[in-house]
């Protein structure tokens, strides 16, 4: 995601390589960098030429920066992480995008992945790493039937399974959204005017009940994240937003702040979402300060307990984010939700990018908080076997409208939009 330069616009990135290596000049490198966006799925590639990296979902930037790598036909192509990011339909298409023109080019390629089941599709030898070295080696068959590293059994076994045992929802409403609307300007010209509008969240209504999981399932640049940061209000948005019966407003509302601290948010990335400036301590803090806590002898008991309850050593408070893993910076932004005793937390994807052992500890840790805290969730992810394994009930959303929403027992054995269809189908590849 930070492979983008932040300054320059899509079209320019990836012309930037096409210029340097094969020449292409004016209208002749538009037509093959819009090619390059159609071929890695970007829908209305002609509009978002002019984009900047911001104005693009996760799963944008990184189908931007694979037709960036594809630009000039490479004979060896890296692939580190290349689909973290996507939603399974898009991920099945990038995968086979990439075994299509490696059979055209014979174009060797290092796939370098935590998902097992993108590896089994795509690799025709295996290597299995750990703490800097090579442990075990061998024919994908080999890995994945036979293997003999300790280590290598755990990831084979640690896949999520799609099936859980369901439990009961109150009937009382938490949340409830009415008529979400979010749309973003496209700027275009010398002087970036506003020229049309991208319609991101789209008439979107729902409930969330008390201590419920809500999955939220889409591809990238459906509008799920964006209807996140809408809920948090941390963009501005249209329709009403209801908390325990009671209307939030954007602003000026003397029911915002307490919002705020019952409703806390995890962001998908565990490096960009904290700050590399800040001591762990400090991340855990700023919201109890921002939120009136005075009393330091006390928050810092609270912050000894949440570090605990996430799994971290308390002593560990003084080191910086950048001292831990991916797995345990991503239960340090638990632990700064938690620290503020909310009663929904908002999981944007919050394990696409960990390991499929820690994504199996991180879920488990998150069931094991629901229940003690009886907290409500909202998961907001491409990774229908997370949704199956956590949530009650999920809605579907494409291209900023819900279109279909049940619960997850119902939506999994009997889909009936084309596109859930098409989500579950591709998930149950791997």
């Amino acid at each position: 995601m930070t492979s983008l330069n932040p300054l320059h616009t899509i079209e320019k990135q990836i012309g930037e390589a096409l210029r340097l290596h094969q020449k292409f000049e004016g209208l002749h490198l538009r037509k093959r960098v819009l090619k390059l966006l159609d071929r890695v799925g970007i829908s209305n590639a002609e509009q978002r030429l002019s984009s900047f990296p911001h104005e693009l979902s996760g799963g944008q930037r990184q189908r931007v920066m694979i037709a960036m790598a594809l630009a000039n036909g490479p004979k060896l192509l890296i692939a580190d992480e290349p689909t973290t990011a996507l939603d399974v339909t898009i991920e099945a298409q990038i995968i086979d995008l990439l075994l299509d023109l490696q059979q055209e080019t014979g174009m060797a390629m290092l796939f370098i992945s935590h998902d097992l089941g993108l590896v089994r599709q795509i690799a025709n030898r295996v290597i299995v790493m750990k703490n800097g070295q090579v442990i075990e080696e061998g024919l994908k068959q080999q890995i994945f039937d036979f293997p003999t590293s300790e280590y290598t059994r755990s990831l084979v076994n640690s896949k999520v399974n799609m099936e859980r045992n369901w439990r009961k929802k109150s009937t009382a409403v938490i949340l409830e959204t009415k008529n979400i609307n979010v749309k973003f300007p496209i700027r275009t010209g010398l002087l970036r005017r506003t020229s049309d509008f991208v319609h991101a969240v789209i008439d979107t209504s729902f409930k969330l009940y008390s201590g419920e999981s809500l999955g939220i399932v889409g591809e990238s640049g459906s509008g799920k994240s964006t209807l996140a940061r809408a809920l948090t209000k941390l963009i501005p948005h249209e329709g009403s937003v209801y908390y325990a019966g009671s209307k939030i407003k954007h602003k000026s509302s003397s029911l915002l702040k307490p919002y705020r601290q019952k409703v806390q948010i995890v962001f998908q990335d565990p490096y960009g979402s904290l700050s590399p400036r800040l001591s762990i301590r400090e991340i855990i803090a700023e919201g109890p300060k921002a939120h009136g806590h005075k009393n330091n002898l006390a928050l810092q008991k609270q912050i000894d307990e949440v570090l605990e309850e996430v799994g971290l050593e308390p002593e560990t408070q003084l080191r910086y984010p950048h001292e831990f893993s991916g797995g345990q910076r991503q239960r340090v932004a638990i632990a700064r939700a938690l620290i503020l005793k909310p009663e929904i937390i908002i999981f944007d994807e919050p394990t696409s990018a960990l390991d499929v052992t820690i994504q199996k500890q991180v879920v488990e840790l998150l069931l094991k908080l629901q229940k003690r805290h009886s907290l409500s969730y909202m998961f907001i992810s491409h990774d229908i076997s997370l949704i199956g394994m956590t949530c009650h009930s999920m809605m579907v959303m494409k291209d900023g409208k819900i279109v279909e929403r049940g619960t997850t027992q119902e939506i999994l054995k009997n889909p009936n939009d084309a596109y859930t269809q098409d989500l579950i189908s591709a998930a149950n590849r791997k």
